[in-house]
């Protein structure tokens, strides 16, 4: 069970505690129950089964997946722990269909042991910021309805919310967002830059950096930068949530660059320079971005290679078997009904074989 920070978190605006961070008291920090600080994984409940037909590379081994599918999140969920996983950060902005599937997420959560953390999706399909009044009713909405939950106290007692696309929004705008909540959700910010966080640290008690298409070993000032964002960020008593990557390939939805997997090295790369930034909690990019090419869920390319390398480096204990389980339903409905026709071919062969064999007995005796 991850720690919780001090009761001073109940408050708006930074999280005052134990440690001194330039000068200023601040709080203690959260752990995960070895010690370490938690390990999370971005996780997307988007899918349907069309989603599969475009902008992929690559797909899931457990099947070609519904995001509403409960057997399927309850073997990621079961894959994720045993891969010494913390929590997931949720991709959530409120609809009919996501409401629906983070409510069956939260208990399959609840029965794994696993936590839950929000990133608010406050861009539509053109990446433009969505109005105020959505996302400050939206927020409003999440809090009333997981503000006291259990699974959502990852890092203390309100759940953490991360607004994507903060730099979108005016201080003023981000404050008209924030002020209903501010005692009931830990919000945070996901700025680039220093400066952009700076800019945001009046409102925010932290900052998530989703940074997923850099490169640890030939980005330059990679670490550094990562270190500026920590510094920054634990100077104003922030939670700092470093980024994890695998690799990165979103071509298919107009990128150009490539972050070669390297076979593990740069999930492992990414891990070291994260864990070296002092950060208050991993976030792995990601357990199922499938357009991106930064999921580490196993696939039908790479298998449990990317969960059986963070397993390492979370230090789970190795699986005693391979953790890709049999497919909760087939991938098309095709081979399923091609089990079921050889299955009743078969028993159709051993009853005439035994009927066969009965009635030469008989006219033997």
């Amino acid at each position: 069970m991850l720690a919780l920070l001090a009761a001073s978190m109940l408050g708006s605006g930074p999280v005052a505690a134990a440690d001194v961070q330039g000068g200023t008291t601040c709080a203690a920090r959260p752990a995960s129950a070895t010690g370490d600080v938690p390990v999370l994984a971005h996780f997307y409940i988007w899918f349907n089964a069309s989603s599969w037909n475009r902008a992929k590379k690559d797909y899931p081994a457990v099947a070609r997946y519904s995001s509403d599918q409960i057997s399927v999140m309850r073997t990621q969920a079961e894959q994720a722990r045993a891969a010494g996983i913390d929590g997931f950060i949720v991709g959530w902005r409120s609809t009919d269909t996501l409401n629906s599937r983070l409510a069956q997420l939260r208990n399959v959560a609840h029965d794994a042991g696993l936590q839950l953390a929000l990133t608010y999706q406050a861009q539509d399909f053109n990446r433009d910021p969505l109005p105020v009044a959505q996302v400050r009713h939206d927020l409003e909405q999440f809090a009333d309805a997981y503000g006291d939950d259990p699974v959502f106290q990852l890092l203390g007692p309100r759940p953490v919310v991360a607004l994507s696309g903060t730099w979108l929004y005016s201080e003023e705008e981000l404050r008209s967002i924030a002020a209903p909540v501010a005692s009931r959700l830990l919000l945070l910010g996901t700025e680039k830059s220093v400066a952009g966080y700076e800019r945001v640290a009046p409102v925010v008690q932290g900052n998530l950096y989703y940074w997923s298409s850099a490169d640890p070993e030939e980005t330059p000032h990679y670490r550094d930068k990562l270190q500026a964002m920590s510094d920054a960020v634990h100077a104003r008593c922030g939670l700092w949530v470093a980024p994890v990557a695998p690799g990165f390939d979103a071509r298919d939805v107009g990128g150009r660059s490539v972050v070669d997997r390297r076979d593990g090295d740069t999930l492992r790369e990414s891990w070291k320079a994260a864990t070296a930034s002092s950060p208050d909690a991993l976030g792995v990019i990601s357990w199922n971005e499938y357009s991106e090419n930064t999921h580490i869920e196993p696939s039908t390319t790479f298998r449990t290679r990317y969960l059986d390398v963070l397993g390492e480096l979370t230090g789970a204990p190795p699986p005693e078997q391979a953790r890709v389980p049999v497919p909760a339903q087939a991938p098309d409905g095709a081979f399923g009904r091609a089990i079921v026709t050889a299955s009743v071919v078969l028993t159709f062969v051993l009853v005439v074989t035994v009927l066969g064999v009965r009635h030469r007995r008989e006219q033997l005796s």
